[in-house]
C-alpha cells in the first residue's frame, strides 16, 4: 500500500556533509565516494544479489510485485555492480522509453553543470535569460526559485493535467508567457510550465541548445549510449519531460549522483550540487523537494495536486515520502511510476520503468524495500 504522505504526493501525476564524506543510512552502513567501486564501461560489472547483501528470495518478491503493476524492467546497482535486474512486456537492456518527469531532475543536473563552467549563477535573475520577463511582476524570479518549484509562476491544476504546456507546439514560448502569480517563495508547485523556461535559460547561458549539451556534457561521458533528451515541435529542448532512456542508462545517472557527480576521473558536476540538489529541502515549504529531485526528508510533504502556502506547511503533518526509509534516500520521479532511486547510505541505485500511464500507481514505496527489506546484509 502507499503511504497516506505519498498518496498525496503523487495522485494527479504521477547536507552538505555528502561532500567528499559519507552518508549514513538507518542501518548503521556507510557509503563515501569516491571510492574503490568501479563505474562501468561500455557495460556493467555483473554482481551476485547474495554476495552483495540481499536476500535473492526478497528481492523476487519484490520484482514480482513490480512486473504485476505493469512494469517494464527493475535494475538493481549495489557498489558499481548490477546485481540485479528484470525485464517484461517485450522489453530488453536497449529498450528505450519515455521517462516524463525524470527529465527534470536531467535538467537540473544541466544548470549545475553550467554553473560550475560560470556560465550562470543560479541567484541569476531568470530575465536574465528571458527578456520578456525584464520589468515584469517575473523580473525577481531567480533560477533557484525554477530549480526548487518555489517561482510563483501561474499554475494550476488544469493548467499542468490537462495538458496546456505538454500541447503546445511552441513550449517554451508557451511557458514564458503565462503571468506571474504571486511572488516567488510565497508558494510551492508541482509546476511543468514554469521548469519548461530552463530551456531559454539554459540556451542563453551556454550558447548551445540543452539538447546538445546534455549529450556532450553528461550523456557521452557516462556513457548512456541509449539516451537522449527530445525536442518540441518548435525546435525547443524539452526540460519538464522528453528524456528517452533505459533502465541500464538512468542506472549510470543515478549511479553519477551516488559518486557525488564524480565520474572516473571527471568531475562531471560538482560535489557541492549533488549535495545543495539532493542533501536538503531546496526551500522552507516542503522537506520533500530538492532541486527538482524528491527527498525523503522528515518534515511537511507538499502535494502535487494544489499550490501550497507557508501556512499550509506550518499545519501539516511532519511525516515522509517513504516513512520509515533512510532520510538521505532521494529520487528522480516521473508520470506513471518512473523511478530512479539513491540511497548514499548503502551503496545502492534502483531505477524502474513503466509505461506513463497515468492510472499507474507511484513505486519509491516499493523500490525503497529493496533496501529497507531486501538488502539484509550492509
Amino acid at each position: 500500500m502507499l503511504s497516506s504522505a505519498r498518496r498525496r504526493v503523487v495522485s494527479a501525476v504521477a547536507v552538505a556533509a555528502l561532500v567528499a564524506g559519507a552518508a549514513v543510512a538507518s542501518n548503521g552502513s556507510a557509503f563515501a565516494g569516491p571510492n574503490d567501486d568501479p563505474y562501468p564501461g561500455a557495460e556493467w560489472e555483473r554482481g551476485d544479489a547474495a554476495a552483495a547483501g540481499f536476500d535473492p528470495a526478497k528481492l523476487e518478491q519484490i520484482a514480482e510485485e513490480l512486473k504485476a503493476d505493469k512494469s517494464n524492467c527493475l535494475a538493481v546497482i549495489r557498489h558499481g555492480r548490477l546485481v540485479a535486474e528484470w525485464y517484461w512486456n517485450g522489453t530488453g537492456p536497449d529498450s528505450k522509453q519515455e521517462v516524463w518527469s525524470v527529465t527534470k531532475s536531467v535538467s537540473s543536473t544541466l544548470v549545475g553543470i553550467a554553473a560550475a563552467e560560470q556560465k550562470l549563477s543560479i541567484e541569476d535573475k531568470a530575465s536574465k535569460y528571458l527578456a520578456p520577463w525584464v520589468g515584469t511582476p517575473s523580473d525577481g524570479v531567480t533560477v533557484k526559485d525554477l530549480l526548487s518549484n518555489d517561482s510563483g509562476r501561474h499554475w494550476t491544476g488544469a493548467l499542468d493535467d490537462a495538458g496546456a504546456v505538454f500541447g503546445a507546439s511552441d513550449r517554451t514560448g508557451y511557458a514564458v508567457s503565462v503571468p506571474q502569480d504571486v511572488p516567488p517563495n510565497d508558494v510551492w508547485a508541482y509546476n511543468n510550465t514554469a521548469i519548461q523556461t530552463l530551456d531559454d535559460v539554459l540556451h542563453g547561458a551556454t550558447g548551445e541548445e540543452p539538447v546538445d549539451y546534455a549529450q556532450k556534457k553528461l550523456l557521452e561521458p557516462l556513457g548512456m549510449k541509449n539516451s537522449t533528451m527530445t525536442k518540441d515541435q518548435a525546435g525547443n529542448t524539452n526540460t519538464f519531460m522528453g528524456v528517452q532512456s533505459t533502465c541500464q542508462d538512468m542506472a549510470r545517472f543515478g549511479y553519477l549522483f551516488l559518486r557525488n557527480g564524480h565520474w572516473r576521473d571527471t568531475q562531471v558536476v560538482p560535489e557541492q550540487w549533488v549535495a545543495e540538489a539532493t542533501g536538503k529541502p531546496s526551500q522552507d515549504i516542503t522537506t520533500a523537494y530538492g532541486y527538482l529531485w524528491w527527498l525523503n526528508r522528515l518534515g511537511p510533504v507538499a502535494g502535487v495536486t494544489k499550490a501550497w502556502t507557508h501556512e499550509d506547511s506550518a499545519n501539516a503533518p511532519h511525516t515522509q515520502i517513504v516513512p520509515g526509509a533512510p532520510q538521505d534516500m532521494y529520487w528522480a520521479q516521473g508520470l506513471g511510476g518512473q523511478t530512479v532511486q539513491v540511497d548514499p547510505g548503502s551503496g545502492t541505485v534502483v531505477v524502474l520503468l513503466r509505461p506513463g500511464a497515468l492510472v499507474s500507481p507511484s513505486a519509491e514505496d516499493k523500490t525503497a524495500r529493496i533496501v529497507t527489506e531486501a538488502l539484509v546484509r550492509p
